[in-house]
Order: structure tokens, then sequence, then C-alpha cells
């Protein structure tokens, strides 16, 4: 597999990362038991995978705590990204007086003394165009060693253009698919300051996959979509199937992300092991150009200036 060095931790990251909000995450992704979560992080690294990207909120804190436990002894060989802000007992606080004993509590969840990576877990605008102390107060968890490197978790173009701007950091976690092109514009500028770009949502929360359709259901976090998302979703999604011949659309989606050289690491959830075994093999596709002009062109065509609600 494919590797970067990651941003200042100066560890080797594979292009595949673990998406891991499922972990311990029944509310939002079904039923897994703690164990599992254990043996499939586990199984994880042995198969190559080296990114795992978490968080306190992802489960109350338990997919932070999964991650810990399942890689004791294996910390030099991996990179945790993890993020402050979002709170693990469900509430948000981006306080600066706060940020030290956030990242303290996922020090212990994680059972690490210095986390590679953390990221402010979706800030306001205020933040991103440095009107605040919270970069300063990162540099200094760093200068201590509590912390190897920092960043943002952002959503939009507007806000990538912002941290471009205004804040030096190490890492950008942004969404980005085939749905969500927006900030291909930025990839160059962000990679010439020396910046690591993870990709989130890559799947589009599952849309990519190829599984959902215009009379699909949804429960927990998907049920924000209402029918005109789902039935816009749901037309583009079969655009894509024409277009690739295919039903199963995961392997192009992950495959377009990966084809931006510019992109450090993809993090697609993973929540059993066939996933994991999907994902290996899709992070090894190479999208032809043709493919990704055509996901480009319907961009253009159909969602750059209608853009869909995530």
């Amino acid at each position: 597999m494919k590797v970067h060095t990651f941003g200042k931790t100066q560890k080797n990251t594979s292009r595949l990362g673990f998406g891991s909000w499922q972990l311990g995450n029944t509310d939002f992704w079904g039923y897994m038991s703690y164990d599992d979560g254990i043996s499939l992080v586990k199984e994880a690294i042995d198969k190559g995978i080296t990114f795992f990207d978490t968080a306190p909120g992802y489960a109350a804190g338990t997919s932070e705590t999964i991650i810990g436990e399942a890689t004791l002894g294996k910390k030099d060989k991996i990179i945790i990204n993890t993020k402050i802000g979002h709170m693990a007992d469900g509430s948000i606080d981006f306080s600066v007086s706060s940020l030290e004993e956030q990242v303290y509590e996922s020090l212990e969840r994680l059972q690490v003394d210095s986390i590679d990576s953390v990221l402010l877990h979706n800030p306001d605008m205020s933040i991103l165009t440095n009107q605040t102390e919270h970069i300063e107060e990162l540099e200094l968890l760093k200068s201590q060693g509590l912390i190897k490197s920092y960043g943002v978790s952002i959503d939009t173009f507007e806000e990538f253009e912002a941290v471009l701007e205004h804040l030096k950091v190490d890492t950008i976690e942004i969404l980005f698919n085939i749905f969500f092109q927006e900030v291909i514009p930025l990839f160059k500028k962000a990679k010439e300051k020396g910046i690591s770009l993870v990709v989130k949502v890559p799947l589009d929360s599952g849309w990519l996959t190829g599984k959902y359709h215009k009379d699909s259901e949804f429960e927990g976090i998907r049920s924000r979509w209402d029918i005109e998302t789902i039935e816009r979703r749901a037309l583009y999604v079969e655009e894509l199937k024409k277009i690739t011949k295919d039903q199963n659309l995961t392997k192009y989606a992950i495959g377009f992300v990966l084809s931006f050289d510019e992109i450090d690491v993809v993090i697609p959830g993973i929540k059993n092991k066939e996933q994991l075994e999907d994902h290996l093999k899709n992070a090894e596709y190479q999208l032809p150009d043709h493919l990704k002009k055509a996901f480009i062109e319907l961009y253009e065509k159909h969602i750059k200036n209608d853009p869909l609600v995530w």
C-alpha cells in the first residue's frame, strides 16, 4: 500500500486510513461489541493500515478507548488522529482554557503520552480566521510534548480557504467526495504549505457505495435527509452506475479521492472485517482517467451550482 509521511509526526501513513466513528457506536451503526472493535483494529494494523481517525464524541469516548487498547505495543507503528471541541459527554466546548484538559482526557483513553495529531473538530469561523488564541494554545501543547501535530476538521470551501489564509496548521481534514468537489482547487495550495490532507466522508455517508436508492429508509444520523435530497442523490447514484457500468460504486468513490496526489489519507468508516477487506482492495484500485473526468463532469453539470446538503 502506498504510504506518505504524515505532517510533523515524521511517521509514515498508509493512504487508506480507518474511520472509527463506528467503533462502539451502537446508536448509529448497529451493534458492535467492545471485543469485536478491538479485534477489528488489530486486524487492520496487521493488514497494513497505520492511520486511525477518532474523536471523543464517537460513542462517548469508546472509540478512543478501543483504539487505545487495541494498539498497545504498536503505538510507534501507527498514527492516531483525534479531535477536540466535541466532548465525550455530547457537549461542545471550544474554550481555549479547556483544550489542555480535553487533550489529557484523550491521552488517557488512547493510553499514550503524546497524541500524533489533534484537530479542532468543526470550529467556527472566528477560530478559522485566527481571531482567537486556539493556535497559540495548540502550539504550547505541542511544545510540551502532549501532541505532535495539530490542525482542523472542516467541511466547506469557505472554511478551507480561511484556514489556508489565516492559520498555520499541520493537518486539514476535509469533506470531499464525488458529490462534494468544491474544495479541489485548494488542494495544491495546501500541499505547497506542507499541510497533510485527510479526506472524510468519501462515500457520502453510504450513498457512494451504490446501495441506497430513492425508496431507501434511513435511521439515526442519516434520517436528516428530506425526500428531495434523497431523490436527488438517488438520481446521481444511478448516473454513476451508468457511467461505471457497475452496481457497486465503492471502489470508484475511493479511487476518485486517491486519484488526487495531494491527498495523504482517506478515512472510510470500517465496521466489520468484510468492509476492511473490501477497502483494502479498493485502496489498490487505480481510477481510469476517463472515469475521473466523467465524475467531475457530473458534478460540474448537476451539483456545482446547486450543492447537495450533507
